[in-house]
């Protein structure tokens, strides 16, 4: 399914970031995210924003230089053509630099991978879906008489909501609902085929999401992303419930206790010690994981999450701190940044079409925003010192868990800079001759 993780870091084969490169034995997806320009049925997605500062900027280039032709030729002002042409010309290769990054999205980036090969550039969508599913499918087959970890990440109920025609008009929800049916029945054809090679009563399954719904995705007055209930923002807001609480739903007969509802704070980042655990491995000891495993949690023989902080990063900026205190079982919030709503009280950013995660699009607190989870968990009513007897305590409570974790932390370039979003032919994957990347997977031919 979608990697999400890219492929290259100095050269076009070097495939330092390939899953392959990353304890997996075999992949088949995408190696990078589903944006709707690999439709182009929706308004462009990718860097939205800065698409429209950098046709800002090539409009006043092209201006200038119509300026300064125009003041040539009526003898306006004195100008030599030397230095039109150099400004023509920078125009020209300013124009030609982001636009390759963004104009030509669908070949560069919607990209069908297995193993090391691209098997189709760029990928057609409607086809991708049921071939993800065959080779989930062919994977347990493959594996049935030996452990295996399959991991699928699906396309859905991603935008640009790419659904088959079998399940177009089937919810009362419009297309999200539609592609939500969808996968829930791409799911139920994985398990399936788990009952059906009697694998039930010694696989553990777990199904869950990456973020909440993704508020900012209209067409019209169709939201095609999702709705998070009572919960405020959304996907790439940082710190705010709606964004990053969602349900995770396991199944292990005759292990897991059927119909038990755990309502504890846990993690994605519990995957890896839990897997690790099932697997009868040990997690490395030179390092610090933010992760613990589920399974004393899932088996009933503990209580409560044994994460009593959890860090909500935005990027590189940490955004908010969740300490589930202890002695009390309260879940309190602090939040250092949010983003700055467009238009102001929308409760999304939909002028962007995505919050920001530093920048002006970003205010920052002094001291923190501070709720109560337990009371609020719709964040609707900071507290303060005024409101809030312990507020200072639980204030420098969590001042000394950010310190203690930033210890814990190397420092990253920041993955969401401008640069680090600008199209590199050093390091595109292409199945053909760099730049004729085109290829389909019925004859995987250039």
């Amino acid at each position: 399914g979608k990697w999400h993780l890219g492929v290259n870091c100095k050269t076009r084969h070097d495939h330092c970031h390939h899953p392959l490169n990353h304890g997996f034995d075999y992949f088949y997806g995408v190696p990078f995210t589903l944006v709707n320009e690999c439709q182009d049925t929706d308004d462009p997605e990718l860097a939205k924003s800065l698409q429209e500062t950098y046709w800002f900027y090539t409009q006043m280039i092209i201006l200038a230089v119509f300026t300064l032709v125009i003041g040539k030729l009526a003898n306006l002002f004195p100008v030599k053509w030397k230095i039109i042409v150099c400004l023509a010309i920078c125009g020209l290769l300013h124009f030609i630099s982001w636009y390759s990054s963004y104009g030509f999205t669908k070949y560069w980036n919607c990209i069908l991978m297995r193993n090391h090969d691209i098997t189709e550039q760029p990928m057609n969508l409607q086809k991708t879906m049921s071939n993800m599913l065959k080779e989930a499918i062919t994977f347990i087959e493959r594996n049935k008489h030996r452990p295996f970890l399959l991991f699928v990440s699906l396309l859905h109920v991603h935008t640009p909501l790419i659904t088959t025609e079998k399940f177009q008009g089937r919810s009362r929800h419009g297309l999200y609902g539609d592609n939500v049916e969808e996968m829930d029945w791409m799911v139920g054809r994985l398990l399936d085929v788990v009952d059906k090679e009697d694998l039930k009563n010694t696989t553990l399954i777990y199904f869950a999401s990456d973020h909440g719904g993704f508020l900012e995705a209209h067409r019209g007055n169709s939201q095609l992303g999702g709705w998070n209930g009572i919960y405020k923002g959304g996907k790439g807001m940082g710190g705010w419930e709606g964004g990053i609480r969602v349900p995770g739903i396991f199944r292990w007969p005759g292990v897991l206790p059927a119909g038990t509802v755990i309502d504890e704070p846990t993690s994605l980042m519990d995957i890896y010690p839990t897997v690790v655990q099932l697997a009868g491995g040990t997690v490395p000891q030179d390092r610090v994981l933010d992760g613990h495993t589920l399974l004393p949690l899932l088996r009933g023989t503990e209580q409560r999450s044994r994460h009593e902080f959890l860090f909500h990063y935005c990027g590189v900026s940490l955004h908010a701190v969740r300490w589930h205190q202890k002695d009390s079982g309260t879940i309190w919030k602090a939040h250092y940044a949010t983003p700055v709503f467009q238009p102001e009280g929308s409760g999304a950013c939909f002028k962007r079409g995505i919050c920001p995660c530093f920048g002006d699009g970003v205010a920052h607190h002094d001291p923190p925003l501070l709720f109560n989870l337990s009371q609020d968990p719709s964040e609707a009513n900071p507290l303060s010192a005024d409101t809030e007897p312990s507020f200072d305590t639980v204030m420098r409570r969590i001042r000394r868990a950010v310190e203690e974790h930033g210890r814990t932390l190397t420092p990253v370039p920041q993955q969401l800079s401008p640069y680090n979003n600008i199209w590199k032919p050093w390091l595109q994957p292409c199945c053909g001759t760099f730049p004729l990347c085109w290829c389909h997977e019925e004859n995987n031919k250039a």
